[in-house]
């Protein structure tokens, strides 16, 4: 297989990868899996990020699978540079250190992949592995009915007014770890309103997303306990095995998990979370719903709103999937809709002068 040719003629429905491994093994035998499908087609194969960069200068891809162990520049080091080279192009990383509770998973995740996959050993490059490596392709590009039904909501203005809130609870999924550091860069450390999370993960990597969401917005940041105050100046994010909901308290708010269950089937889920927001603050709460797939916060928006609080959405630009955000936004009920870094600086600005 040639680094810089395509593996055979690109038929246009076929999506186009790059595989960027120092393994010529591995290499291999993802391309056998790619090529074997009917909607995929192998466009490169490259064994570092120098390379990569070399190739995307001429060529273009729609997905990148990107190994983060590599000799010269890592994989975590190269990320946001095959980003922008790749001109739109997702990133998998597929990778042995992209294991469930890995921190190199949540630095990946934050840095803009769409998506891991943790690499198994050479010998079991076959049956299931093959099968999930599929499964993420697809979603990453025909993620869910809704996203790929919706039209694009006509964009709002930059600085839209918004009502005084004493809350921000956000949610996000596939794609929202990028966007929700983006948006948190924004919003300075004299911002003390406290933020809620919730992102779907599993339990396993709270601790280094709690980490590292603490490192980005250069504020504390919590997982989530039964009974856990909120207070001026911190994250709270949702544990991974329930629900982030809010029950009120004497001097103001406090955490109250639950394991319901809700129309979306997520756990944890942004609906409830939303909907006891509402219950709490009233129109002094905010929803922010960042890139994800499926609709998960379309209902509990509907609770926010109700209440006469604000639901900003990221626009389908930015959004690695715009299932969550979009469903929203194409049901008339976002407030805003704006790329991340805006939805950041909205929030600091009104936030601030509530």
């Amino acid at each position: 297989m040639s680094a810089l040719a395509p593996s055979r003629t690109v038929d246009a429905p076929a999506r186009r990868i790059l595989i960027v491994d120092d393994s010529v093994v591995a290499r291999a035998a993802l391309g056998r899996m790619i090529d074997a499908t009917d909607r995929y087609v192998v466009a490169g194969a490259v064994g570092g990020v120098a390379q990569a960069m070399a190739f995307l200068q001429t060529n273009r891809v729609d997905i990148i699978l990107l190994d983060l162990e590599l000799p010269g520049i890592d994989g975590l080091t190269g990320l946001p540079d095959l980003l922008l080279a790749g001109r739109g192009a997702r990133v998998l990383v597929v990778s042995a250190t992209a294991g469930d509770g890995a921190l190199a998973t949540i630095q990946a995740l934050a840095l803009g992949a769409a998506d891991t996959l943790a690499k198994p050993g050479i010998g079991a490059f076959a049956g299931r592995f093959g099968d999930v490596l599929t499964e993420k392709l697809d979603r990453l590009i025909s993620p869910d009915d809704s996203a790929a039904s919706v039209t694009s909501a006509p964009r709002a203005a930059a600085m839209p007014q918004i009502g005084a809130f004493d809350i921000v609870a956000v949610g996000a999924s596939t794609g929202g770890i990028h966007a929700l550091s983006a948006m948190l860069r924004a919003i300075p450390v004299s911002f003390v309103k406290p933020i809620l999370v919730t992102q779907h993960l599993p339990a396993s990597f709270m601790p280094y997303f709690a980490a590292q969401i603490a490192l980005i917005a250069g504020r504390p940041c919590d997982v989530a306990d039964n009974h856990m105050r909120l207070r001026p100046g911190r994250i709270i994010v949702a544990p991974g095995h329930a629900h982030l909901c809010l029950s009120r308290t004497s001097d103001g708010a406090a955490v109250r998990l639950s394991n319901e269950v809700v129309a979306s089937g997520c756990l944890p889920s942004v609906d409830p979370m939303f909907a006891s927001a509402a219950q709490v603050y009233g129109k002094r709460a905010l929803g922010v719903v960042l890139s994800g797939m499926g609709r998960d916060g379309s209902i509990g928006a509907r609770d926010l709103l109700r209440e006469g609080a604000a639901v900003v959405v990221q626009d389908r630009g930015t959004s690695v999937v715009w299932g969550m955000p979009g469903a929203i936004a194409n049901s008339g009920q976002a407030t805003a809709v704006l790329p991340p870094d805006e939805i950041g600086r909205l929030i600091a600005v009104r936030g601030m002068a509530a």
